[in-house]
């Protein structure tokens, strides 16, 4: 295992490795000094995947690579554009150029306006240097580091698999897509079948019905930056990203874990050994489809 004090944590793959790499970018829990929030931690804290970095750190065992962020999403999240700068967060100009989008208006850009429910995340507004920070120490590494592992297996391989894990709320609050509804246990997202084959994302969400759960396919996630960032699919890499179901492994409320973690981690576990059996399918077919 190796690690960027407070950026990320790589788990390396205990076995042979594979082009198969995850990441949770939005699991870290690690809250730097300087966040100076307004509302209570524990309403900060509802924004964090929770648990979902250890719920797939077990990949390592089957070859894959397993990326991380230490750090809280609210703070600043790895997986909005460096574009989706919210200019009603900031006391000074923002000098580079801004692709606002519906996370923006939202208050969820790439530095957080609000939280959970909408209340206002701080009691002023943030400088430009001080978001300019956050990038540096924080987004940029984590960054670099998922660039670096997806860049290396991809020159060993001639391909590559990323999967970007993370959680959802059972139900769609009002500013979400699907308002009210509840959600399936599982949603694989790979931006209209952009950012992957379809045979992988395919694969994935059969493998989750295949477990039990009840699946969906770009709805209501398609996936964000980083599987728009990496998912080239005429290129030999291949993106999704998985959504899970809070309510499969723990209280939404005080994010502790209950008793279905154990289950949905067993079931994780038989989910990573099929693609990496998948992976190693492919490469041993000579990569046709």
């Amino acid at each position: 295992m190796n690690a960027l004090d407070g950026v990320w944590r790589r788990h390396d793959p205990a076995i042979a490795p594979i082009p198969l790499v995850f990441d949770s970018p939005h699991s870290g829990e690690i809250y730097p000094n300087d966040f100076d929030h307004r509302p209570p931690r524990d309403l900060v804290r509802q924004a964090e995947d929770a648990h979902v970095g250890k719920l797939w750190a077990h990949a390592a065992g089957v070859g894959a690579t397993l990326v991380e962020a230490l750090f809280p999403r609210s703070y600043i999240d790895p997986n909005r554009s460096l574009a989706d700068v919210d200019p009603d967060l900031l006391a000074d100009a923002w000098d580079e150029p801004l692709v606002l989008t519906r996370k923006t208006s939202q208050g969820i850009g790439l530095v957080w306006r609000v939280v959970s429910g909408g209340a206002p995340l701080y009691a002023r507004k943030l400088s430009a240097a001080e978001v300019r920070a956050r990038i540096e120490r924080y987004y940029a590494p984590y960054h670099a580091e998922l660039a670096t592992v997806l860049n290396a297996r991809h020159q060993a391989f001639g391909v590559v698999w990323h999967v970007n894990c993370h959680s959802m709320p059972a139900v769609g609050d009002v500013n979400a897509d699907d308002p009210g509804r509840e959600r399936c246990d599982f949603v694989i997202g790979d931006r209209d079948g952009t950012t992957c084959e379809h045979a992988f994302t395919r694969f994935v969400a059969d493998g989750v019905a295949a477990l039990g759960y009840s699946v969906s396919i770009n709805d209501p996630y398609k996936g964000v930056e980083l599987v728009r960032r990496h998912g080239r699919p005429h290129e030999g890499r291949h993106s999704v990203q998985v959504e899970i179901k809070r309510t499969l492994y723990m209280n939404e409320g005080t994010l502790q874990p209950h008793a279905g973690y154990a289950k949905l981690e067993a079931d994780l576990r038989t989910l990573a050994a099929s693609l990496a059996d998948y992976v190693r399918g492919r490469l041993a077919g000579g990569l046709a489809a």
